[in-house]
This record gives C-alpha cells, sequence and structure tokens, in this order.
C-alpha cells in the first residue's frame, strides 16, 4: 500500500478534498481569479493546460511520489485552489506540502492558515511524519512569508536549483517543520485561527 494514501480533510474554513478531473472547471475558475499563471515566480496552469496538469498530478500520485488536493471554501463549496504533499519519502516518513497556489479573492484570508493546519496535523498525528517541509521560489516573498507565519524555520537555499519555465534560473528557499516543534506550530496556527474567527 502506498503512503500516504489520499483523505478528505476538513476544517472550518476549508475542505481539502483528493484531486479528480472532476474538479477542472473550478481549477480553472480559481486561477483566473488574478490570472495567476502570469506570476513568473511560480507555476500556476493556464486554463488550457488546467487538464494536462491535474493529468500531471494524478500520475505523480500513482507513483507514490504525490498526494494532491484541490481547497474548496466551506461557505461557498467553490475550489479556491490546489495544494498537495509531494517528493514523498515514505521509507523516513518525511514529505513536502507544496504545488500551492490560491484564487486571488482567497488570499490573506485565513484559507492558507487553515489548510495548512489541516496539511501538517494529518502530516504528524495521522501519518507519523518526522519533518515536514516547505519549497519556494527565493524571489516569492509572499510565499517565504506565509510560511514563515506558519513557524516553519529556513533550512538554508539551493542557489540554481531549478530551471523556471521562461529559462530563469530559480533558488529554492527550503524551510522545515520537524515533528518536535509540532505541538508549539500547532498552538500557535490554532492562535492565529481563533483571532480571524472572532
Amino acid at each position: 500500500m502506498t503512503w500516504p494514501t489520499p483523505a478528505t480533510l476538513r476544517g472550518k474554513l476549508v475542505t481539502l478534498e483528493p484531486l479528480c478531473q472532476d474538479h477542472h472547471d473550478g481549477l480553472v475558475e480559481s486561477a483566473r481569479d488574478g490570472e495567476l499563471w502570469n506570476l513568473w515566480y511560480t507555476f500556476v496552469p493556464t486554463p488550457l493546460t488546467m487538464r494536462a496538469d491535474i493529468d500531471r498530478r494524478l500520475a505523480l500520485q500513482t507513483a507514490g511520489s504525490m498526494v494532491p488536493f484541490v481547497i474548496i471554501a466551506n461557505a461557498t463549496r467553490r475550489v479556491v485552489g490546489a495544494t498537495g504533499y509531494m517528493n514523498i519519502d515514505a521509507e523516513n516518513k518525511r514529505l513536502e506540502i507544496g504545488h500551492t497556489w490560491y484564487a486571488a479573492s482567497a488570499q490573506r484570508s485565513g484559507i492558507n492558515t487553515e489548510t495548512k493546519r489541516l496539511l501538517l496535523a494529518h502530516a504528524f498525528e495521522e501519518l507519523d511524519c518526522i519533518a515536514v517541509e516547505f519549497r519556494t521560489h527565493f524571489f516569492n516573498r509572499a510565499s517565504r512569508a506565509a510560511i514563515e507565519r506558519l513557524g516553519a524555520k529556513l533550512d538554508g537555499i539551493l542557489r540554481n536549483h531549478r530551471r523556471g519555465t521562461d529559462g530563469s534560473l530559480r533558488d529554492t528557499c527550503v524551510y522545515s517543520i520537524i515533528a518536535g516543534e509540532w505541538p508549539t506550530v500547532r498552538t500557535h496556527l490554532d492562535f492565529q485561527l481563533n483571532k480571524l474567527r472572532g
């Protein structure tokens, strides 16, 4: 049996559902909210490439290296983004939370905090992970700030780590939360979410 297996994760603001082709139209609508594919420092599929990207993510799931999710806002039942467990190391029980993007209207709304809270809780409490990693482009300041607000620590920067779709070289910032830090990080995230709920 592959590790981890797809699961539905429910919170107060969002529900994370395992990705399937039925989510195509919702993902296209979300990506159009802000024309996210125009951001040079990250990768969000265009409406025309969304189906191929779903196929790619599902193929990675079949290969055991990814578990992709869609992010659904509970208030509207609309898809507001995508995320996933990736770079899965089943032997050592490590994984990365990545390939995350949100519709512009869902950003800075608490949705990211709860999405990460759900994924981290599942990783540490159900999957018994020893560490969870986050990676982002050096120039993606908003993503770096969001990762740091979660309580993740910078492990280092991979210089000239990969080429972007435009051919530019990307320096990748690598962050992580380790199992021993999870109780404190969980308390911090719950405090942040309680402030948002008033």
